[in-house]
């Protein structure tokens, strides 16, 4: 079950990023391609947890899901809001990032016995410099560039914002609920995504249309 759980995530989340990077095409936006790579590294993640949970875990598995879950999403997500802001330097460091990060997920030793079910914690597997460490800064600068953007314009765009800060939130309660389960955290990473994609593309402003239509007779 969990696994299909996480199948079933991983689809979800790659759907979404697929939509958007189709309107990255139909307008140039850059931020929506960071977004779409964003979506695309989480899906990668809940498609480890599915491999892991359907298979049982071992050094590749845990290393893909290390690398797109721990050390990926989070900051391509964060470079895609600072682009949104008008910050064109975070389209560069982001590709140079990436690449670090891909590189020391596939460098870094694996210890000990990767137990087949359930995600293994990182660490009991790889050493604190320099995986670790990496991921746990690179978390919080991506974190806070999402929230800290999606904040300062929340008045201009109340709901697409708060749906962000509430993906966030999702996704940080998913990785939460690993105790209790791949189910868990493949649940967090869904919700994440269909609420991260939902604030995206959310509009602005309510159309005058629909409010005339949602107004009372």
């Amino acid at each position: 079950m969990d696994a299909l759980i996480a199948f079933a995530a991983a689809l979800l989340s790659f759907r979404l990023a697929g939509l958007l990077a189709a309107r990255y095409r139909a307008s140039g936006r850059p931020e929506l391609l960071a977004w779409a790579a964003g979506l695309g590294a989480y899906a990668v993640a809940a498609a480890a947890i599915a491999w892991g949970e359907a298979a049982g875990w071992d050094g590749r598995a845990f290393r893909v899901y290390y690398a797109a879950g721990a050390l990926l999403t989070a900051p391509l997500l964060g470079a895609g809001s600072l682009l949104l802001a008008g910050r064109r330097r975070a389209a560069p460091v982001a590709l140079v990032y990436a690449g670090l990060a891909v590189g020391i997920s596939l460098a870094v030793p694996v210890h000990g016995v990767v137990a087949a079910h359930g995600i293994p914690a990182a660490q009991d597997h790889l050493a604190f410099l320099p995986a670790r460490l990496l991921a746990i800064v690179a978390n919080a600068a991506g974190t806070l560039a999402v929230v800290a953007v999606a904040l300062r314009s929340i008045r201009r765009r109340p709901l697409g914002n708060g749906l962000i800060v509430a993906g966030i939130a999702a996704a940080a309660t998913g990785s939460g609920l690993a105790g209790l389960g791949a189910a868990g955290s493949a649940i967090g990473i869904a919700v994440g995504a269909a609420l991260l994609y939902a604030g995206f593309v959310a509009p602005a402003h309510i159309s005058p249309s629909f409010r005339l239509k949602m107004a009372p007779r």
